[in-house]
């Protein structure tokens, strides 16, 4: 019986391993190989070991530009949080037919690809576009806003592809607390602060945090809501990436990139777990 059981799982799990190993696995430890080669003047692979690529990342330019993107996904991350977690509080206190509805239309976006979801917001942003002709004929405005191809055309972008990944598991922990817990609290004579700071906060921090890497590490590496709604004008690490790939066919020195934000990322995983989080909180739909 154990044989068979045994049998089953292997079956059922051999293609998810091949499929990691294939799409995932091999990837990465090619581009982990890469980051310790040369290139040469013309864009080929020398293949000889090397800790230059790694080194360089350290210099003034690329730290200024890791700095700049990090600002940027900081602030599309606190954003997220400010919209998704009174969205969440909001949402417990419905009945579980609306929690569905509504945690079923936080998917629709993963629907379509947001490449094109991207562009859409060209049409709403830029100065002849919805949002600065309707703002001109109400009076509320004379002269067209520039919300396109600058840092709030990012940062508007950024929040508008990033936000579903904050909204579920923001929303998965504040659905989770017990309610009477919540109940027993105010019995006792607890304000609506004190059940907040106390009960609510310490059970969705994890949530949060989840949410937080979720968005923020993306929100270093999206390219192309740069290029669509920035205008190429300001770059952050995702460009400095593609543009090693395409453009100086760098190849060792943007996997050497590519590799330091895994690592940034691991290095936030193992803190946070330090401090007692838990990572299984997209588990709650």
């Amino acid at each position: 019986m154990k044989k068979e059981q045994s049998m089953f799982k292997f079956i059922f799990t051999f293609p998810v391993l091949v499929y990691t190993f294939i799409l995932i696995l091999l990837p990465l430890l090619y581009i982990l190989f890469l980051s310790f080669c040369k290139s040469d003047s013309y864009g080929g692979i020398i293949y000889t070991f090397t800790l230059s690529n790694y080194l360089n990342i350290f210099d003034i330019t690329y730290i200024k530009m890791f700095i700049k993107s990090s600002l940027i996904a900081i602030l599309a991350t606190f954003i997220c949080i400010l919209i998704s977690y009174p969205f969440a509080l909001v949402l417990r206190t419905k009945s579980k037919h609306i929690q569905n509805l509504c945690t079923k239309l936080i998917m629709v976006p993963f629907l379509t690809n947001s490449l094109i979801r991207t562009y859409g917001w060209i049409i709403l942003l830029r100065k002849n576009g919805i949002i600065n002709t309707a703002l001109i004929n109400s009076g509320i405005i004379y002269t067209p806003l520039s919300l396109m191809y600058n840092r709030i055309g990012i940062i508007i972008g950024m929040v508008y592809t990033l936000l579903p990944f904050m909204l579920l598991p923001v929303c998965s922990s504040v659905l989770e607390i017990d309610n009477n817990i919540i109940e027993a609290a105010k019995d006792l004579g607890a304000s609506k602060i004190q059940v907040f700071k106390n009960i609510i906060l310490p059970q969705t921090l994890s949530g949060v945090f989840n949410g937080s890497l979720m968005v923020f590490m993306p929100a270093i590496g999206y390219f192309f809501i740069t290029d669509i709604l920035g205008g190429g004008k300001i770059m952050i690490i995702g460009n400095l990436i593609k543009n090693q790939f395409l453009t100086a066919r760098n190849w060792p020195f943007g996997s050497a990139i590519a590799i330091f934000l895994i690592i940034i990322t691991i290095i936030l995983i193992k803190i946070y777990k330090r401090l007692g989080g838990k990572m299984d909180d997209l588990g709650g739909f």
